[in-house]
């Protein structure tokens, strides 16, 4: 089932672009676009401006994540990548 509205360390799947497929988690909030990131290409420090519409927002969350974003702590890049680990491994078995 779609989420409607996106949420801070929730996951994402990108259906539009070059990245069409990939799954990422939602590191800001601004308005009618969000910041994601992967941890591998698109990285906490430089994430990536998506618009909504192109987004398929996923009722799942990663709760130690959005706790850090929410208090200002630092995320690391690692803990993304294993925030996401089991959604990249279906986009992978999908592209074989």
């Amino acid at each position: 089932m779609k989420n409607k509205t996106p949420v801070l360390g929730g996951v994402c799947k990108s259906t539009q672009g070059r990245d069409k497929d990939k799954y990422y988690l939602i590191f800001l909030i601004d308005g009618e676009f969000v910041l994601v990131v992967d941890g591998k290409y698109k990285k906490v420090s430089a994430p990536k401006r998506k618009n909504l519409k192109h987004l398929y927002l996923l009722p799942e969350k990663n709760e130690e994540i959005a706790e850090k974003l929410s208090k200002g702590v630092k995320v690391y890049d690692a803990e993304v990548i294993s925030a996401l680990k089991r959604f990249n491994i279906k986009s992978a078995d999908a592209e074989k």
